[in-house]
């Protein structure tokens, strides 16, 4: 990811200094379109410069009901430009404001030297951030796919991928019809994407939203219910509540949005559809890490455990577990003859009658795995300690092995995350689960990976808040 970061940095100073570049060559001459009144045009009227000569009128035409006027900055400050007949009647006429380094601001259409190139450079930033960011996605190996970056790169490769679609847009539609659609109307339309994507996906989330309630539905029917049985109902009551909101704050209100309510709601618009993309990237990542199939060259596969019968028996959840694992043994041994070793993993709870890893093991037994081929770790009370404590027993006997580790599909991403904090290189093997308990758990895997990025994502919404502070400023100044 430090490589994609300075590639990025790296092409954000490239197109700046082509900006730089291209102002140099092209002057500090600006294009505007100054409106006339109806037939006016046919009086001859031609564009003249205040006497400040701050600005000097290189050329002027009329095009329909505009008089578009070139002119070239001269020095700073405030100056006017005035449309006039030949006879020197006055029609129409703008102020204009030019900055440092000779740059031309308009004060009614919010346009200023360079807009154009500067538009379409910001667009192809776009673009070729989502570029980087798939790249890094698909450059990935296993085991190193596993890790909150993967996310950020496959949520954020889409968010790009929109940004720069809707600057496409209002570049190529300002440099096509600058009179028609000025900088403001640029301006709006980015203010207002955030809405506009929310508004693009709105039956996708409405959809998702039916479909974790059905789910959920079916789970409280088959296991009762419960806070953390009833996460997809409560995250489709979210999204929809989400949509219901956007309306209320873009169409719903009748008076106009101040300043303040202005921002909050591009601010919101906007967090919303991010983290609609990084919910994507995780569920991108989760679903091709359960569909992985490591190489038939593992030494040890570790078995992550989980809550087992009162009696000792597996629930079809952890037998799943090692079902696939003792799976995968066999498949390895019968197409290249090198035996794996299991790690039964997990500790004792406080309701349990014995270590989930003496569960699992005599069922291992009891399936006709080989004693010797079986290891178990008892002392582990999370995942985290799952792979840590296993990978001390495979350091102690063999450093350096090739592992794999077994869990339920929609744990096999996060899992490896975990692998990937406690030192261990391994890869996963998902088992299936019925399909009206996989979404909730699923839902329940990606919190906790976004949860694990709370701290850029706050820096996100702390960029975000100026950055629409500043269009707001532009907007309503």
């Amino acid at each position: 990811m430090k490589r994609a970061v300075r590639q990025i940095i790296l092409l954000a100073l490239v197109l700046m200094l082509v900006c730089v570049l291209h102002r140099a060559i092209s002057g500090h001459r600006y294009t505007m379109f100054i409106q006339v009144p109806e037939g006016a045009a046919a009086r001859g009227v031609h564009a003249v410069a205040d006497r400040t000569r701050r600005l000097e009128v290189a050329q002027s035409e009329m095009r329909g009901e505009y008089a578009r006027v070139e002119v070239e900055a001269k020095r700073r400050g405030d100056a006017t430009v005035r449309v006039v007949t030949a006879s020197g009647v006055l029609v129409a006429g703008e102020r204009f404001r030019v900055g440092r380094f000779m740059t031309v601001y308009d004060t009614k259409t919010g346009g200023f030297t360079d807009d154009s190139a500067v538009m379409l450079a910001f667009t192809l930033f776009c673009f070729s951030v989502a570029c980087i960011m798939l790249r890094y996605y698909f450059s990935l190996r296993w085991p190193e796919y596993y890790a909150n970056n993967t996310i950020y790169a496959a949520g954020f490769s889409i968010f790009a991928t929109l940004t720069g679609a809707l600057m496409a847009y209002v570049s190529v539609r300002h440099l096509l019809f600058p009179a028609d659609y000025p900088m403001l109307n640029a301006y709006r339309e980015i203010s207002h994407a955030g809405y506009q994507f929310m508004v693009a996906t709105q039956p996708l989330m409405l959809a998702f939203a039916a479909a974790m309630a059905v789910s959920n539905a079916a789970l409280i029917r088959h296991e009762g219910p419960g806070l953390k049985n009833m996460l997809g109902i409560l995250v489709g009551v979210v999204l929809v509540s989400g949509e219901v909101l956007a309306w209320f704050l873009f169409r719903g209100l009748r008076r106009p949005a101040g300043r303040a309510l202005e921002v909050f709601r591009e601010v919101y618009a906007t967090v919303f559809i991010y983290f609609e993309c990084m919910l994507a990237g995780a569920m991108i990542c989760a679903l091709r890490s359960a569909r992985h199939v490591p190489d038939y060259d593992r030494d040890y596969i570790i078995v992550l455990g989980c809550r087992f019968r009162t009696d000792g028996t597996l629930t079809p959840l952890l037998q799943g577990r090692v079902d696939r694992a003792i799976a995968f043994k066999a498949a390895q041994q019968a197409a290249t003859g090198r035996r794996a070793v299991l790690i039964a993993s997990g500790g004792q709870g406080s309701d349990e009658i014995m270590p989930e890893a003496e569960a699992m093991r005599r069922y291992m037994r009891s399936a006709g795995v080989p004693e010797g081929d079986i290891r178990t770790e008892d002392q582990s009370v999370n995942t985290y300690q799952n792979m840590a404590f296993s990978k001390a027993i495979i350091d102690a006997e063999m450093p350096g092995a090739a592992v794999a580790y077994a869990t339920t599909n929609y744990h096999v991403f996060r899992s490896g995350v975990w692998a990937a904090l406690a030192g261990l290189r391994a890869e996963g093997i998902g088992s299936p689960t019925r399909w009206w308990y996989w979404p909730n758990a699923f839902m329940r895997e990606c919190a906790g990976l976004l949860k694990n990025r709370w701290r850029q994502e706050i820096l996100l919404l702390a960029a975000l808040s100026g950055f629409f502070l500043l269009l707001s400023g532009v907007l309503n100044g």
